[in-house]
């Protein structure tokens, strides 16, 4: 297959990535906390830490997992917002040669049971906050040791202060007991009285569970190793090449961490990245608190901002807009959904910075594609291959289609995954014979080597730049005795991208709208439950009984 997109490559990316730069995400960690040292790695709510306090910190943490006896290899859950605790567990987990089971914190009981329970996770570090879901399921999992953190724990004296508003003033602590945790700072002061071993990782290690949901309904942990991992952070380095050459003046980059860390466009692209080039992370707790996030950023020269379209849109439209320091902006990573193009016009003219439109998945570490870093106008597609990637577009039958052609976008590089963790079957659903990842997105690529993406093979609903099941979300609601039948599909909404509608057929003619949405309120995390219920006598089918998704979705039944 020749790589035409190559011939549109911006001056100074190179075609190929070197992913054996680094064994393991440990080693790139060690070689930045030496390098940058006395810089600042990240900030949070007022208060920044080191490079040098990051590896004193995660070195504490990861002798303390360690104190416990825990083997190499075992899968440690983080259940935090960004907040500073979350690089410290990130690089305590990875240094100590354990696996990072990423987890919402908004997740319900149910949710965060299967995911857990799938991974086998033996240790969670968790913020309070959320302790009382954990609390509802632990006694079914594997997890036998809990670190819990609270908002304050590593603002210094200020914490206290924070810890207060949070747990009595705002009354965001539900009540929880989890007999046997150790308080997060406890954990830190007993790990340094412990001898840490980093321990050495080969590429093929595994360095992530990173879940995402199936079309089975079930939520499956993609197996990111730290090679792909690796790859991504330098392919992405690469990428941006261009955009940072033209100010050689700025002695550190600033990055807005605004989407969570738990995401894998957040993990990679503001978390590994800003780690691997010492750069300063600005970790937003809450990105919903528009006003509180531009009041933190305040001050600050940005210099890049990797969000999704609704953060955009959500920013644009906010009084505070004008107050935030754009004139070190470089580039605008969009990603996780589709950047509308008045967005898009509105934030160059704004801010004089483009919004560089990517595309990728969790099961691709998660950067695929992405269009120039220097380039200055919405070009509707997401962009060309990065460096060592393939793209080809597929028939149903694995044959590639001539170019201007629709097809499945399959994608292959040094960052797609291994596999699904423990599902072989699910795996060879994905991969085909010779190596290429298949996305279930209908797309085509131009003559020039840009993709665009028309239409989605799966009927997967994205919400804000995450991914809904519709099987997921019709397994909950069937579940609920008044429902006889139910189908989930996507609407258009112009805050989300898209929004979960319900078409439901009663079994109890007294069921309402309003008892399904509190039942789905206590099943669903925030932007998987529906924000529309249509009731209706009956569904569509095929002929073989199948409810016919795409029907309801297009207005046809």
């Amino acid at each position: 297959m020749e790589k035409i997109w190559l011939k549109s490559y911006p001056s100074g990316v190179p075609a190929e990535i070197d992913p054996t730069q680094y064994a393991s995400i440990a080693d790139l960690f060690e070689e930045s906390f030496h390098k940058y040292r006395a810089k600042p790695a990240f900030a949070c709510m007022g208060k920044e830490i080191t490079y040098g306090e990051l590896d004193t910190l995660s070195a504490k943490l990861g002798g303390w997992l360690q104190s416990k006896g825990i083997a190499r290899g075992a899968r440690v859950a983080i259940m935090m917002p960004n907040v500073l605790q979350y690089p410290v567990a990130l690089a305590a987990i990875l240094r100590a040669g354990y696996v990072v089971v990423n987890v919402n914190p908004l997740y319900t009981p149910r949710e965060l049971e299967h995911q857990l329970k799938d991974s086998g996770a033996e240790a969670i570090i968790l913020l309070e906050n959320f302790a009382v879901t954990l609390q509802a399921v632990v006694a079914n999992t594997s997890i036998k040791h809990i670190v819990v953190a609270s908002l304050g724990d590593l603002l210094g004296p200020k914490g206290l202060i924070v810890n207060f508003v949070v747990r009595r003033v705002k009354k965001m602590v539900p009540a929880w007991n989890l007999p046997g945790h150790v308080k997060f700072n406890d954990a830190l002061a007993e790990g340094a009285r412990r001898s840490f071993s980093p321990v050495k990782q080969g590429p093929d290690d595994i360095a992530f569970l990173q879940y995402t949901g199936g079309t089975t309904g079930v939520a499956k942990g993609a197996t990111l190793l730290h090679r792909n991992l690796i790859a991504n952070v330098l392919q992405s380095e690469a990428w941006l090449q261009p955009a940072r050459a033209k100010r050689p003046d700025i002695d550190q980059f600033i990055t807005v961490v605004a989407l969570p860390l738990y995401h894998v466009f957040a993990l990679t692209v503001c978390g590994l990245l800003t780690i691997r080039t010492g750069g300063l992370g600005v970790l937003i707790p809450n990105p919903r608190d528009i006003a509180g996030m531009i009041k933190s950023l305040q001050g600050y020269p940005i210099t890049t901002i990797p969000a999704v379209n609704t953060l955009y849109n959500a920013m644009l439209n906010h009084p505070d807009f004008d107050k935030l320091d754009f004139s070190n902006l470089l580039v605008a990573n969009g990603g996780g959904m589709a950047v509308q193009e008045a967005v898009a016009k509105r934030w160059f003219e704004r801010t004089n910075a483009p919004i560089i439109e990517g595309y990728g998945l969790s099961e691709t570490s998660p950067c695929a594609t992405c269009n120039p870093s220097n380039t200055a106008e919405y070009s509707g597609t997401i962009g060309l291959p990065m460096p060592s990637t393939e793209i080809s577009i597929r028939d149903d039958e694995g044959n590639e289609v001539p170019l201007g052609q629709p097809g499945e976008v399959c994608i292959r590089g040094p960052q797609v995954m291994a596999g699904y963790w423990n599902r072989p079957d699910e795996t060879a659903k994905v991969m085909t014979a010779d190596g290429f990842f298949k996305s279930g997105d209908v797309g085509f690529m131009n003559e020039r080597g840009y993709t665009k993406i028309i239409d989605r093979k799966k009927d997967m609903i994205l919400v804000s730049g995450f991914n809904v099941y519709p099987n997921e979300i019709e397994d909950v609601v069937a579940k609920h005795p008044g429902v006889f039948e139910v189908a989930a599909v996507g609407v258009p909404d112009e805050h989300s991208g898209e929004a979960v509608k319900l078409f439901v057929v009663k079994k109890d003619p007294a069921l309402t709208d309003a008892v399904l949405f509190a039942y789905c309120k206590e099943q669903l995390t925030g932007y998987k439950r529906p924000r529309i219920i249509e009731f209706r006598t009956e569904l569509p089918k095929s002929n073989v009984g199948k409810i016919l998704r795409r029907e309801l979705r297009d207005g046809r039944a």
